[in-house]
């Protein structure tokens, strides 16, 4: 099959699946905004292996054309800390985290431009799948500060991580402060012990739920040599805004 007859067959199943009739677009860009808006919009639930298998196919193909930057071919900018600025659904590394929400079961708003979004999208279904088992068994919603891990599935790294950051309202406080350098620890920690030698940091809590970018990237350089100080792991920094990267920049020139 090709992309577009994959694409086709995935908007027809996910349509049917929920028992609607509308008309796939002509163009290729609208097809791809529509098939996302139905993977994010999906509920939790078991599908076929013909499925799978034509989803995984057109998904590793996308991430490919997307373009993989492998960590091992990444310049450090300290001793086993690097940045990158750019999509982290395309690193090629032992883990990435996402900037989860509580119910941890991925963004819903169809083709929102957050991480959670991304990662659930490009990853594939069953990463909500395996996110809404864990979060059955555990029976109450994620505290903030803590951490899961899944597979990947269609990315390029071998793994997910899931954290949930601080809700800044109003001022920042000590509290706040505390929960997001757990955040780091508790990725750092879960990391390590699924045999992770690197693992890519996105800014957790810094888009919608309002941390400020300097101090949250403080707050990330400091965990992170902190946990360095007594295990080995590469970290990447990644970042998306201009403005996030020369923060990095110029905190980790400081140093």
């Amino acid at each position: 099959m090709t992309q577009t007859e994959r694409r086709k067959y995935l908007i027809k199943f996910l349509l049917s699946e929920r028992r609607e009739t509308t008309d796939i677009p002509q163009d290729e860009y609208n097809q791809k905004r529509l098939l996302r808006s139905l993977f994010n919009i999906r509920m939790p639930r078991a599908v076929s292996d013909e499925f799978l298998q034509i989803q995984d196919e057109y998904l590793q193909e996308e991430n490919r054309r997307k373009g993989i930057t492998d960590i091992a071919d990444l310049e450090p900018v300290q001793n086993n800390i690097y940045l990158f600025q750019g999509d982290i659904t395309t690193l090629k590394c032992d883990a990435i985290v996402n900037a989860a929400n509580s119910q941890m079961l991925g963004c819903f708003n169809p083709c929102h431009g957050c991480i959670d979004n991304a990662i659930h999208t490009y990853s594939g279904i069953q990463l909500r799948n395996t996110c809404y088992e864990l979060m059955k068994a555990q029976g109450y919603d994620e505290p903030t500060g803590q951490a899961k891990i899944t597979p990947a599935y269609n990315l390029p790294c071998k793994y997910v991580i899931h954290t949930v950051g601080p809700i800044v309202s109003g001022y920042l406080t000590e509290e706040d402060c505390e929960l997001l350098k757990s955040c780091y620890l508790s990725c750092l920690k879960l990391a390590g012990e699924n045999g992770c030698k690197n693992i890519a940091f996105c800014c957790i809590s810094t888009g919608v739920f309002g941390f400020p970018q300097k101090e949250a990237a403080q707050i990330a350089l400091n965990s992170v040599k902190e946990y360095q100080k007594e295990h080995e792991i590469e970290v990447i920094f990644n970042v998306f805004k201009d403005s996030d990267k020369q923060i990095y920049r110029e905190l980790l020139s400081a140093d």
